[in-house]
């Protein structure tokens, strides 16, 4: 065996191509000849000769029931709410509106303490918001 060594690489600018030399698109699409009948015959020849399916229908059923009992077990473990009144809040904007309480809540003892310190008084603060 004998390695050839990489080609030369050319230094130098490069050279841009002028737009206006490149071919123009087709204007219609180009149609796809068919396929030589050797081809078709090789195909249809590979087709015939191809081994049946090696499925067991015993065993395709087995999965079949398997894949069911499954399927009624995630019903049974995860089940569908019947029917979500129009009226009630999604539960992202029930947790939405507990966080801008909480917030609201926060924000208000956070006030109450700034305008005692202000006032040069001590105010009891709740154990949570400290």
């Amino acid at each position: 065996m004998h390695v050839l060594a990489p080609a030369p690489v050319r230094t130098g600018p490069a050279i841009a191509a002028d737009v206006t030399s490149a071919p123009a698109a087709p204007a219609a699409p180009v149609e796809r000849r068919p396929p030589p009948d050797g081809y078709r015959r090789a195909i249809e020849t590979h087709r015939q000769a191809a081994p049946p399916s090696r499925v067991d229908p015993g065993i395709a059923e087995a999965v079949e029931r398997q894949m069911e009992a499954m399927h009624e077990l995630s019903r049974r473990a995860f089940p569908e709410p019947d029917v979500v009144p129009a009226d009630a809040s999604a539960p992202i904007d029930q947790a939405r509106i507990q966080r801008r309480r909480q917030a609201a809540v926060t924000e208000a003892a956070a006030l109450r303490r700034a305008r005692a310190e202000k006032a040069g008084r001590e105010v009891a603060v709740p154990r949570h918001l400290e």
